[in-house]
């Protein structure tokens, strides 16, 4: 009973307050009006006299002010209709986001961070972009080194970027770096030292393959296990270029010696680095163009190294100078498969079926074909995928897996940009007899391929390379150079195939007997079918003589 008795106790307090605050409100309204009154303002408001009777047209007047009266209130209408279907729009959509879920949302953001990542990427690909990089790289770096690959050095060279350093006003430093020697035949690596040293001072090198994060190295456990150190995570030539290098400091100067690495793309510059530093930090791999700007990696207190992209080649290259280095291919002016067309063009035939284990082809498709079903690479219905092939086997040309070399050419005099002094000023400050030490010290320690298991090929030369920002060449003419190398590599595929046709096939004919049909007066139909043996496999022949025969599935290493 106590309960109710509280509750009417507080209904008669709440009663109270509000007829104070009642009394209070009528007071101050009382006390306005008498100011009102006071200072002789009437608080009510006019009322609307109209339009008085004397006046002239009062019809008309009244008649115009009618009119538009019931154009505002048709106005108010219409912006009445149109808010209400703009609500009814938004709770469409608002239920179509709500039944869709939050995962829609999330897709619809990530797709736009897509979109906004590509976009970034494609200005940091672009040409220009790439040659603006290298020229900073160039501009920064007191030594240069450039890198050439050990199976084709010629042709790694960049006859533009090795003046541009040369007649540079700052007097910078060129060095050449082999990489990769552990993929050419010790004899061939020998001589294209020579060849080189004539020029500018060179250095072997063999990169580091398994270069590991920092943080990938503390939890790895020291366990004792047997690697073939010559293919494996040890790197060869780095304590001579970490000499030479820092050699090259001056005792007396504080200023810390900056060294850029240049070269065409795929040769090894970011894992030299790596290797020189014993740490993964520069990004590798077997794609093509991986670094797109310049970064600066700290050797030693006084030696800094300086990353850059590759060079972009000029579109003047011939199409098989192109193809060798699959510059093409990372430019996306050519396909894969035509990459590989060219490639074994100039490759010898006998040396790729035994590097591949494939039998004898006529063309690169066939080729391809066999290569993608030895690997597996096959499609939907059983269908060989070629296009897999030619990227791996591209990928084989220029990562660090495929075993070939190419033939030195014979020395025709130094080139235009160089002369004797200048190469006598490049091996000036450089103890060339402790290079050479550590040179033959490198090759001694190196494991090499064998000569009769190592493809050959004639190298076309040095490879024009664009420097200048200006010097690019316009989308229209990037263009015309795809659609005139198409013309003649179709005009190319013609001719293979009329010689062809040229040389018949032995054609054994053998006559198959279709089963009798049943009913009267209908005879068994035989037909003659010309079965061709076309791209017969050399495994299953088999030979008289013992001596000349050969079994294609032995490897060779």
């Amino acid at each position: 009973m106590k309960r109710p008795k509280l509750k009417k106790a507080s209904k008669r307090v709440s009663c109270a307050k509000r007829f104070k605050i009642q009394k209070k409100v009528r007071e101050h309204n009382r006390k306005l009006r008498k100011d009102a009154k006071k200072k002789g303002i009437s608080r009510k408001p006019k009322k609307d006299v109209g339009v008085p009777n004397s006046a002239p047209f009062k019809e008309e007047v009244l008649r115009e002010a009618e009119h538009r009266k019931q154009e505002l209130e048709a106005q108010k209408q219409q912006n009445k209709v149109v808010k209400q279907e703009e609500k009814k729009r938004k709770k469409e959509k608002e239920a179509a986001s709500d039944e869709a879920g939050p995962a829609a949302k999330k897709a619809k953001k990530v797709e736009k961070a897509k979109v906004a990542k590509a976009a970034a990427a494609k200005e940091k690909n672009s040409k220009t972009f790439r040659c603006s990089e290298l020229n900073k790289v160039i501009e920064a770096s007191d030594v240069i080194l450039e890198v050439l690959d050990a199976r084709d050095p010629l042709g790694c060279r960049c006859p533009q970027l090795e003046e541009t350093i040369l007649k540079h006003e700052g007097k910078k430093k060129l060095l050449f770096i082999l990489n990769k020697i552990d993929l050419v035949p010790k004899e061939n690596l020998e001589k294209w030292l020579r060849y080189l040293e004539a020029e500018c001072p060179t250095f072997v090198f063999k990169a580091a393959t398994q270069v590991q994060d920092r943080t990938v190295q503390q939890k790895k456990q020291s366990v004792a296990i047997s690697v073939d150190h010559s293919r494996a995570a040890v790197c060869f030539g780095s304590s001579s270029l970490l000499q030479t290098l820092s050699d090259m400091v001056s005792k007396d100067e504080e200023k810390m010696l900056k060294v850029g690495v240049v070269g065409f793309p795929n040769v090894g510059k970011s894992s030299i680095i790596n290797s020189l530093k014993e740490i993964r930090a520069c990004n590798v791999g077997v794609q093509r163009g991986l670094t797109r700007c310049m970064q600066e990696v700290h050797i030693s207190k006084k030696v800094k190294m300086i990353d850059s992209p590759g060079i972009v080649a000029a579109p003047s290259n011939p199409g098989d100078v192109m193809a060798l280095r699959s510059l093409e291919v990372e430019d996306n002016e050519k396909s894969p498969l035509d990459a590989v067309n060219t490639l074994l063009k100039q490759c010898n035939q006998q040396h790729i079926m035994l590097q591949y284990n494939v039998p004898d082809y006529r063309n690169s498709l066939e080729f391809l074909t066999t290569f993608a079903k030895k690997r597996g690479f096959l499609q939907k219905g059983g269908i060989p995928n070629t296009e897999l092939a030619a990227t791996t086997f591209l990928g084989d040309w220029t990562g660090a897996k495929l075993s070939y070399h190419c033939r030195v050419p014979e020395r025709q005099g130094l080139p235009s940009y160089l002369s004797d002094a200048i190469v006598t000023d490049l091996q000036s400050g450089l103890n060339m007899d402790k290079v050479r030490r550590g040179n033959e010290d490198v090759i001694k320690s190196v494991r090499f391929p064998n000569l009769a298991s190592s493809i050959s090929f004639n190298s076309k030369g040095p490879t024009a390379g664009v420097l200048k920002v200006s010097e690019m060449p316009t989308e229209k003419q990037t263009a015309v150079k795809m659609t005139t190398t198409t013309e003649v590599e179709k005009m190319d595929t013609v001719s293979n195939t009329e010689a062809e046709v040229e040389t018949p096939a032995l054609t054994p004919e053998t006559q198959i007997q279709k089963p009798t049909q049943k009913g009267k007066g209908k005879k068994p139909v035989e037909k003659a079918v010309k079965i061709v043996t076309i791209n017969t496999d050399l495994t299953s022949i088999q030979l008289n003589s013992n001596e000349d025969a050969y079994d294609f599935n032995t490897d060779f290493v």
